[in-house]
C-alpha cells in the first residue's frame, strides 16, 4: 500500500492572507506539485469554524475530494491523484471561470460516520464549491441527506449503490444535487457481465460456468441479474454458490466446480478475492477463472501476487494501455509522469473525468451556483477518459447516473498476461473495438 503525502501547487503561488491564516488555524497540511493545489483536512470535528468569505470572483474554485485513506488505500489514492491531474490541467488553461482550482482532500476512513464528519468540514469549514469522490456504498448512501441539506453538487467517482438514483427520481427537488460520473452502478455492473458473455463466451471456450459469489451486499443486484438472465446468453450454469464472507479455503468449493465439468469459475469477489485467486492458481485447477474480481483491477496486482493472477479475467473502467478516447492515453501518461510511473486505478480515471465534467458545467452555466450547475450537468455531453459522459434524466430509473452503453460508458474486460519482458499486463480482450490481445487459456489446461 502507498504511503505518499499528496502533492499539489497553486499556479500563481499566491494566497490571500486572511485565507492563509484561516487554513493555518485549522492545521491543514499543504504540499505542492505542478499546477494544482491540494490541501488535506486534519484534526477532529468539534465545533465548526465557518469561513466568512464574501463572494469574490478572484478566489480559487474549491473542490472537496472525499476519499478513503488516501495514503494507504489504492482506490482512495487514485481518486486524489486523478483529481490532481485534472486540476493541474485546468490551472494551466485559466482554471474554471478564470479562477484557480484548489483541491481540499478529506479522509472518509471508509466509514459512514467519519465520512459525514469529513463532508461537514468540507462544506462548513473549507467552504468548497462542489464535492466529488467517495468509494464505498455505505458511505455514499449515508451522505445523501447531507448533500441534500447543504444543496451542494456532489459528483460520485467510485461508488455503485442504487439508493441515490431512487432518491433523485422520487424526491428530485431535495436530492437533485447528486450525479454519478462512474463507475457504472450496481445494476449495470451485472448487465455488463451479460454483454461480455453474449459476445465472448463461445469464442474463449466458456460454454459452461460455475457462478461463485461472496455473500456481501454489493453482490446482491448482480446475483439477481445472473439468476434471471445468464441462461439467455447461451451459457450453461453448472453450479450456483453464494459462499460465506469468512471463507478463506476454497478447496471444497473448487472440488465441486471440477465435479460439474465447468469450463470456468465465474466469480464476484472483493473481500475474498485474494484467497479465491490463490487457491485456483496454486492448485492449477481444471477450469478457467474470472468475472468481477475487484483486486485484479489493481494495476500492480501482478507484482503483489507474484504473477499468480496470470490468466485471470476481470473488468475495469480502463487499463494503462487502453485507448477508449483521445483523452485516455494522455491522462495515463501524465499520471505516470507525476507519480513515479504508477498507473491509475479505475477510480483515478473517473475522478479526472468528474472534475472535467464539473468544469464544463460551470463554464456553460457561467456560475458556481448549485441550481444552475444542476441544470448544466443534466445537459452534459463530455468526452472523458472513459468514454462519452452523459447523464440519465431525472425521471429515469437511474436518474443522474452516467449513461451505460457502447456509445457512452462501457468498461473493458481484461486478462492478466505476461509479456516478453516477464511483466504482467492487463490486456483488454473485450469489447473487440478496444482489444489489445486475444484471450489465452491457462497453460495447464
Amino acid at each position: 500500500m502507498g504511503d505518499e503525502t499528496y502533492r499539489g501547487g497553486r499556479s500563481d503561488g499566491t494566497n490571500d492572507t486572511t485565507r492563509q491564516r484561516t487554513l493555518d488555524r485549522r492545521q491543514l497540511l499543504k504540499t505542492t506539485t505542478a499546477g494544482a493545489t491540494t490541501i488535506s483536512l486534519a484534526g477532529c470535528l468539534g465545533s465548526y469554524e465557518l469561513i466568512d468569505r464574501e463572494a469574490d470572483d478572484t478566489d480559487p474554485v474549491r473542490i472537496g475530494v472525499l476519499t478513503p485513506n488516501p495514503n494507504s488505500n489504492h482506490t482512495g489514492q487514485s481518486i486524489v491523484r486523478g483529481a490532481e491531474v485534472a486540476a493541474a490541467k485546468l490551472n494551466e488553461a485559466n482554471g474554471i471561470l478564470d479562477r484557480d482550482v484548489e483541491l481540499i482532500v478529506a479522509n472518509t476512513n471508509a466509514s459512514p460516520l467519519e465520512a459525514r464528519r469529513a463532508y461537514h468540514r468540507l462544506i462548513l469549514e473549507a467552504d468548497v464549491d462542489v464535492t466529488m469522490g467517495v468509494a464505498t456504498a455505505e458511505v455514499l448512501n449515508g451522505l445523501m441527506d447531507d448533500i441534500a441539506e447543504h444543496e451542494t453538487v456532489h459528483l460520485t467517482a467510485g461508488s455503485v449503490p442504487l439508493l441515490p438514483n431512487q432518491l433523485v427520481r422520487e424526491q428530485y427537488e431535495t436530492y437533485k444535487y447528486h450525479f454519478r460520473v462512474g463507475p457504472q452502478n450496481a445494476h449495470f455492473m451485472g448487465e455488463m457481465q451479460l454483454d461480455f458473455f453474449e459476445d465472448m463466451a463461445s469464442e474463449i471456450g466458456w460454454e459452461s460456468i460455475a457462478v461463485l459469489a461472496e455473500d456481501y451486499a454489493w453482490v446482491e443486484r448482480s446475483w439477481e441479474i445472473y439468476r434471471e438472465h445468464l441462461a439467455d446468453t447461451g451459457v450453461d450454469v453448472t453450479l450456483w454458490e453464494r459462499y460465506p464472507p469468512a471463507t478463506n479455503d476454497f478447496g471444497d468449493i473448487y472440488g465441486d466446480v471440477e465435479a460439474t465439468g465447468a469450463d470456468a469459475a465465474f466469480v464476484s469477489a472483493a473481500h475474498t478475492g485474494n484467497e479465491l485467486l490463490a487457491d485456483w492458481a496454486t492448485e492449477q485447477r481444471a477450469f478457467a477463472f474470472g468475472g468481477n474480481h475487484v483486486p485484479m483491477q489493481l494495476p500492480m496486482y501482478y507484482d503483489l501476487t507474484d504473477g499468480r493472477c496470470e490468466y485471470g479475467l476481470s473488468y475495469t473502467t480502463a487499463t494503462a494501455n487502453s485507448e477508449l478516447t483521445e483523452k485516455t492515453q494522455p491522462f495515463v501518461e501524465e499520471y505516470q509522469r507525476l507519480f513515479d510511473g504508477d498507473a491509475p486505478v479505475y477510480s483515478g480515471y473517473v475522478a479526472f473525468d468528474a472534475i472535467e465534467v464539473f468544469a464544463d458545467a460551470a463554464q456553460r452555466a457561467e456560475t458556481l451556483e448549485a441550481a444552475a450547475l444542476v441544470d448544466a450537468l443534466e445537459q452534459t455531453s463530455v468526452t472523458g477518459t472513459t468514454g462519452t459522459i452523459e447523464f440519465y434524466d431525472a425521471n429515469h430509473e437511474f436518474a443522474h447516473d452516467v449513461i451505460y452503453g457502447e456509445d457512452n460508458i462501457r468498461p473493458v474486460y481484461f486478462q492478466w498476461q505476461e509479456n516478453d519482458a516477464g511483466d504482467g499486463v492487463q490486456e483488454v480482450i473485450w469489447p473487440e473495438s478496444e482489444a489489445t490481445a486475444n484471450y489465452v487459456d491457462p497453460d495447464w489446461l
